[in-house]
Order: structure tokens, then C-alpha cells, then sequence
């Protein structure tokens, strides 16, 4: 990435798995990475993880769910060094379950943190990214294409991104502020990765140690290069572009495609 020395760059839900491989690439670029959970003992094994590629890191506990905690994180941020160029909204949760099953706080535990947790820094964090002709990057999936079998409150929280990322692009356009959404396939997972069950407790999802899954790294170096072409939308995997492909010209082709497949795609869900 060009001329990225003394950039600034947020990474929410940082602490591990897609979050932390971020950073760990913004890093190599030299750019001052803050890394954020609102765990602060996974945060600070994170920070001696990043330690070890650079020195230009910073961490902060905050729950960026919340419009309080998203402020403080912002707000710290310009404190310690003044300016913002990047915001990597990654900070997320799965859910798992029909929805004649769940209980509707499973609804509100999805979109407190995957949309209000992307929306609050952002909206915080706009002024300075404005100055600095920065970029926003909305972590989305490809279940954010059209609502999935089993995974209705996760998928319709993607779809919200897509919408709030198309607002911001054509509100801040005269701001030269980019505005990336990069939907990412099934990803290897950290060990004990949760999702939010049916009844609204958390469960522990099957490892995908012996499937064929995106790397953590490629989904980080798909976001690195979304920022440093800032593109608009980047769509992973051959499935993926194709599944958005039809989506948007044949729908009702594609639900047939997934009520062929329903028991596979729900044994995949595990």
C-alpha cells in the first residue's frame, strides 16, 4: 500500500480470527494499527501477537455496540494520534436457527453488534475520516447476498451493511471518503468460535479444520486490496460471485437452487 506510513487504521473486533489477520496485514504496511475487543484478555494476548510484526500498535477496550463505547474508541483514537485514514468495521456474530424457533432476542443480539456495532464507529469516526480522504470497510458475508435457510438474523443484518455502506458512499462522494463492503465465503474459524443458538445462548460452532474454506489470511489481503484500489464491492470465491451473479437476475432461480440443496446447507451451518 503507497504511502501509508503515519496512517491510522481501526480494526474492530480485533482480538482474533478475521479481525486480527487485518491488522496483522495493515501492519506489514506500516501503518499505525488499533487493535479493539471489548475482551481485555484476549486483547492483550492479540497485542503481543502484533508486537511481533510491528511496533505501531495500539489497543483499546471498547464495545463499539454500544453508541458510548463506539465514541470512546473514537474519541481515543484522535487523542493518541490525531487522525483516522482507515476503519475496518469487522466486529460480528452468527446465528443459527429457523425463524418459526428463535427467540426474538436473537434478532436484537445480531444487530446490536453487527449492525450498531459498525454503525456507531462510523458514524464517530466520519469527521476525521473525512479530512484525511480515508476509507471505511464494512466485513460483510455472502449470506449478506439474499436471506439464507437457518440464518435469517445474520444474513438480514449483512443485507443491512450493504445498505448503509450505498448511503455513505453517495453522501461522502463529495467528500472523496471510499467506502468498501467485502462479502466473505465460509472462513476457517478460532478455536471455540460461538454463534448465537436458537434460543438465544450462545453455542460453540464444528471446527472446518478438514473443509475447504477461505484462509483468514486471504480474507485479509481481499480487504487490504479493496482499501488500496478502493473498490466498492468485493465478492469472494467462485461461488460467491456466481450466487450474486444470478441473485440479481434470476431470484427465484436461485431459491430453487438452495431448496434443492436445503439439508446440505444446513449440515454445512453446524
Amino acid at each position: 500500500m503507497k504511502n501509508s506510513e503515519g496512517k491510522v487504521a481501526i480494526v474492530t473486533g480485533s482480538s482474533r480470527g478475521i479481525g486480527l489477520a487485518i491488522a496483522k496485514e495493515l501492519a506489514k504496511q506500516n501503518i499505525i494499527v488499533v487493535l479493539n475487543s471489548r475482551d481485555q484478555a484476549r486483547l492483550e494476548s492479540a497485542t503481543n501477537e502484533m508486537n511481533l510484526i510491528s511496533q505501531n500498535i495500539s489497543a483499546i477496550v471498547a464495545d463499539v455496540s454500544t453508541i458510548e463505547g463506539s465514541q470512546f474508541l473514537i474519541d481515543e483514537v484522535l487523542k493518541r494520534f490525531g487522525r483516522i485514514d482507515i476503519l475496518v468495521n469487522n466486529v460480528g456474530i452468527s446465528s443459527r436457527g429457523k425463524v418459526a424457533d428463535l427467540n426474538p432476542e436473537v434478532f436484537k443480539i445480531v444487530f446490536e453488534s453487527n449492525v450498531y456495532g459498525s454503525v456507531y464507529p462510523t458514524i464517530a469516526a466520519l469527521p476525521s475520516i473525512r479530512s484525511t480522504k480515508g476509507s471505511i470497510v464494512f466485513v460483510s458475508s455472502l449470506a449478506g447476498i439474499r436471506g439464507l435457510p437457518s440464518l435469517a438474523p445474520y444474513s438480514s443484518s449483512k443485507l443491512a451493511l450493504r445498505a448503509i455502506a450505498e448511503s455513505i458512499r453517495i453522501e461522502e462522494a463529495e467528500n472523496d471518503v471510499h467506502v468498501g463492503l467485502v462479502l466473505v465465503g465460509m472462513t476457517e474459524i478460532v478455536h471455540n468460535k460461538e454463534a448465537v443458538a436458537s434460543d438465544g445462548t450462545r453455542q460453540i460452532l464444528a471446527s472446518r479444520a478438514n473443509r475447504k474454506v477461505l484462509k483468514l489470511e486471504e480474507v485479509a489481503l481481499a480487504v487490504l486490496k479493496n482499501i488500496r484500489l478502493r473498490r466498492y464491492i468485493t465478492t469472494m470465491t467462485t461461488l460467491g460471485k456466481l450466487n450474486s451473479f444470478l441473485h440479481a437476475r434470476f431470484p427465484l432461480l436461485v431459491e430453487k437452487i438452495i431448496l434443492m440443496n436445503i439439508k446440505k446447507m444446513e449440515e454445512g451451518n453446524k
